[in-house]
């Protein structure tokens, strides 16, 4: 007993000061470090959200063969094909239908036929810019279908942007 009133005794002749070194350890003053990070992390402003920006205004158009052709990815522009009469713009799609694209012999053009036929060929895209516009003459029930088919695909994923009309009608 005698030594417990012994540390008593010594405790409390102590100066008041040094109750405070002992709270001052590295230790400490880390976790403090770390503490008040934290809660400048979670409550610091935020950065206002920002909205993403919008594709610049289609305007819908009418196109002949001729001022249909240029759209066709290259040199910057968009790229549009023509299925029956309407023109839609496949940029989303420009892996396909632009340059280098399975599709691309398409894009700028007339694909009505070509898509009908599932036909990459040439000879099934309008030659003639300047003449009258495919009237999709020998297409049976069966190149129907496959056209229809082609065109909702169409209208679902990408918007008409105009119309093609034969140089005549313009």
């Amino acid at each position: 007993m005698e030594y417990v009133n012994q540390r008593v005794a010594q405790e409390a002749a102590k100066d008041p000061s040094d109750i405070y070194t002992g709270l001052v350890t590295p230790l400490n003053i880390i976790l403090v470090i770390i503490t008040l990070y934290t809660t400048y992390l979670l409550y610091k402003p935020s950065p206002p959200a920002t909205l993403p920006r919008e594709p610049p205004a289609t305007v819908f158009r009418t196109f002949t063969p001729r001022t249909l052709l240029p759209y066709n990815g290259t040199n910057g522009m968009p790229v549009y094909l023509a299925v029956r009469g309407r023109v839609f713009d496949v940029t989303s799609g420009r892996n396909f239908y632009g340059p280098g694209g399975p599709y691309e012999n398409f894009a700028g053009r007339d694909a009505t036929r070509g898509l009908a036929f599932h036909s990459f060929a040439e000879d099934m895209l309008t030659k003639d810019l300047d003449g009258p516009l495919d009237n999709l003459e020998g297409l049976g029930p069966e190149e129907y279908e496959s056209l229809q088919g082609w065109e909702e695909r169409f209208l679902s994923k990408y918007m008409v942007v105009g119309k093609l009309v034969a140089q005549s009608d313009a």
